[in-house]
């Protein structure tokens, strides 16, 4: 597979060398597939695309598309479907899409589209609602070790970075992370709803998709994935709680198969720009997103890396077989 990506999203020097004079500003619209509901991540990476392209005046006329499912594999067969040799369709994707790929043994993957920049990563953060009993890392690994099953986890889809943090959380306090009870929801808003409501034990997302609700009060931070503290909230690490678990979600924006090397190089050019704008940076401290931007055909092979090691990380688990 990773031979495969590699060269079927090779570029030429030329055309990677052409990205150096500037943005290409022949693309007037565009379309943007988030493969989720409303709320969530991808949802939110799709919007702000969207804003900040449309305010740096790198492009004019963008859609956002929402379709919800299966960790983003139903949206991403429908892309593909729809939208091969189509140089104005993009969708975006990340981490969670890998594992969910995998897990619902997908009859497409990510090698079917062609991947253009990873772009942000964001640490996995594990609340609680505000009058939940658990206090922190210890309490949730107490409870546990008493009763796996008792303890409900909503997160995003099967197999994603939310599943598998729960499982290496699960993993750190000596219990079989294919004990845990976690109930995947298709959108941020969903989850949240149900962690609001009671209806589960902890829930566990990406700190933009909680940021509202930790402010307000409603919930409660009981650890952050992260290796160190992060400047943007005051969660404690699970690695400062005594648990290994250091795990990031990371967000790309990939565009339709079979485009020409010149379409791709076009795009790639503009969300460059992107990038590197001030408005995309602002967007980026304020929701607690870090920029890992990483194109072209060094993405791609991140990718295919990714793939390969997530495949292991999942059987470990007892996620998959």
């Amino acid at each position: 597979m990773t031979k495969t990506l590699t060269l079927r999203l090779a570029a030429s020097a030329a055309v990677l060398g052409a990205l150096a004079a500037g943005p290409a500003l022949a693309i007037d619209s565009l379309s943007i597939m988030a493969p989720a509901g409303p709320g969530g991540g991808w949802d939110q990476t799709a919007r702000t695309i969207q804003s900040t392209l449309q305010s740096e005046g790198l492009v004019s006329n963008i859609q956002v598309e929402n379709v919800a499912g299966a960790g983003g594999t139903i949206g991403l067969q429908q892309f593909i479907n729809s939208s091969a040799g189509d140089p104005t369709a993009t969708i975006v994707g990340g981490y969670v899409m890998v594992g969910a790929v995998i897990a619902n043994d997908s009859p497409v993957g990510l090698a079917d589209i062609t991947p253009l920049a990873r772009l942000t990563g964001e640490y996995v953060l594990v609340v609680v609602p505000a009058e939940s009993d658990i206090q922190d890392a210890d309490d949730l690994a107490a409870m546990l070790a008493e009763d796996p099953g008792s303890v409900t986890w909503a997160g995003g889809s099967a197999g994603g970075v939310d599943h598998i943090a729960a499982g290496i959380f699960a993993q750190a306090a000596g219990v079989d992370p294919a004990l845990i009870n976690y109930i995947p929801y298709s959108g941020g808003g969903e989850a949240l709803a149900a962690i609001l409501g009671g209806q589960v034990t902890v829930g566990i997302s990406g700190f933009s998709e909680f940021s509202g609700q930790l402010e307000a009060g409603t919930v409660r931070a009981i650890g952050i994935t992260a290796p160190e503290p992060q400047d943007y909230t005051d969660a404690p690490t699970f690695v400062d709680q005594g648990y290994d678990v250091d795990i990031q979600n990371w967000r790309m924006i990939a565009a339709a198969p079979d485009i020409t090397e010149e379409e791709r190089a076009e795009l790639l050019s503009v969300i460059g720009t992107m990038a590197e704008s001030e408005a995309w940076n602002e967007e980026l401290a304020t929701r607690g997103w870090v920029n890992t931007y990483l194109e072209g055909d060094a993405f791609a092979e991140y990718l295919a890396s990714e793939i390969e090691a997530t495949t292991a990380i999942l059987a470990e688990l007892g996620i998959t077989e």
